[in-house]
């Protein structure tokens, strides 16, 4: 029953990008995968209709507290979905809350996580939800930060930028490949590769230069341009937007890099982000 293997990430830090590439990989199309079918190649832990299956109560029926509650039924569910690894993207710290794990143990095989420097983060997630820096800053310091229930969306326990790193680098027998967005920028073959072996794929030369170059942050941008995003944020701004590491030192103001880098400082040390 341990099939599940947890895509996760703080939101804003290549989650996204690692699904997309994933998905190539495991295409045997001569076209880029559909950025908008990501939901057939992979599950969320925040799909409503997951909870729905599980309570047998519609989701705008369900509390924030009977969500919570149903959080381990439901990954229970994903795990029987399919044979072989079952790829679920989560933004969900490793927490228990209230006697409930966010991620549940019992099904799950492993993880890849990914990590963004918190400034850059701060920069993104302020464009995505159409919040100001200075709240995001807060919000990222935060240890109740959550993802609020959206629509068709279940919340997603965030904690702080440090907690959540933490949690999923340093969970005890949790068999985790840590990828840096940084690295996925500037070396996408070798890092990806290195993905690849983690999760047991045996991949080609040409499968995996295949799948990078469908997964170009170009091609994202291409798709969404023509053809819109269902995951962009609430405002609706692009969610494929720059792509490059570094543009905090144009978007921040040198107080609020000062805030980041004081609340963070530890995390971002250990993981070379210390300007």
């Amino acid at each position: 029953m341990s099939r599940i293997v947890w895509l996760a990430s703080y939101p804003k830090s290549g989650n996204t990008w690692l699904r997309v590439f994933l998905a190539n990989l495991s295409s045997d199309s001569d076209r880029p995968y559909d950025i908008n079918t990501l939901r057939e190649f992979g599950f969320s832990d925040t799909r409503a209709s997951l909870f729905e299956r599980v309570s047998g109560q519609p989701f705008e029926a369900l509390s924030t507290e009977r969500i919570h509650q149903l959080r381990p039924a439901v990954h229970r569910l994903i795990s029987r979905q399919r044979t072989g690894l079952v790829y679920v993207k989560t933004h969900n710290a490793i927490a228990v809350r209230d006697g409930v794990p966010t991620i549940t143990p019992e099904v799950t095989k492993g993880a890849v996580y990914l990590i963004r420097n918190p400034l850059d983060v701060a920069v993104s997630y302020a464009h995505h939800f159409a919040m100001a820096v200075d709240d995001v800053i807060v919000a990222m310091a935060s240890p109740d930060n959550v993802l609020a229930t959206v629509e068709r969306s279940a919340f997603s326990y965030l904690g702080t930028w440090s907690q959540h790193v933490r949690s999923w680098t340093q969970a005890p027998g949790l068999n985790a490949h840590v990828v840096r967005y940084e690295d996925m920028l500037e070396g996408s073959a070798a890092t990806f590769r290195a993905v690849s072996r983690h999760l047991g794929l045996e991949v080609s030369r040409a499968e995996l230069k295949r799948a990078v170059r469908f997964s170009s942050f170009e091609e994202l941008k291409r798709q969404e341009s023509a053809h819109g995003f269902r995951e962009r944020g609430p405002a609706g701004n692009a969610f494929f937007r720059r792509g490059e590491a570094g543009a905090w030192q144009d978007a921040l103001q040198p107080a609020q890099a000062a805030a980041i880098i004081e609340a963070h400082r530890e995390v971002m040390g250990a993981f070379g982000y210390l300007p």
